[in-house]
């Protein structure tokens, strides 16, 4: 499971010209699911992004998390996180996972962010046309990849 997170001032998704989702101060998640995640990548993630302390404190240093700066959250699905690009010039996504597998993960990924957060997950849906827009607050911008864990 990776996840590309962003630190931002506001985030939106519009979808078919209708604002589906929006936040102030928060994180922007973009999360691609790959065919060998399980249970057990989505609960690492999700703790993970709860914990991280990339927000500041009294002192202008990156000490807070989510939780503590009292941000809000905006989960995205994004297969195309999961692409290779080695060969040619058109990427492959065999390692994304189909939508029968990829969806339930995604739902519990949201369901335990929202519980590592104490609030709710706002999100985009899955498998739609998305229009993402943000104000990235720093800029900050984090990879995490649930395989590869000592990053």
């Amino acid at each position: 499971m990776r996840a590309v997170i962003q630190r931002v001032s506001e985030a939106s998704v519009v979808i078919d010209e209708q604002k589906v989702a929006a936040i102030q101060q928060g994180l922007l998640v973009l999360l691609g699911v790959e065919i060998e995640d399980t249970k057990e990548d989505v609960v690492w993630l999700a703790n993970k992004i709860g914990q991280l302390r990339i927000f500041q404190d009294e002192e202008g240093v990156m000490n807070k998390s989510i939780t503590e700066s009292r941000g809000e959250v905006i989960v995205v699905s994004q297969f195309t996180l999961h692409a290779k690009t080695k060969k040619g010039n058109r990427p492959s996504y065999i390692k994304a996972a189909r939508p029968e597998q990829a969806i339930p993960l995604y739902e519990r990924f949201k369901e335990d962010l929202s519980i590592a957060i104490c609030k709710e997950v706002k999100s985009g849906e899955f498998g739609a046309d998305m229009k993402v827009s943000l104000t990235n607050d720093g800029p900050v911008t984090l990879i995490i990849d649930s395989r590869n864990r000592d990053l």
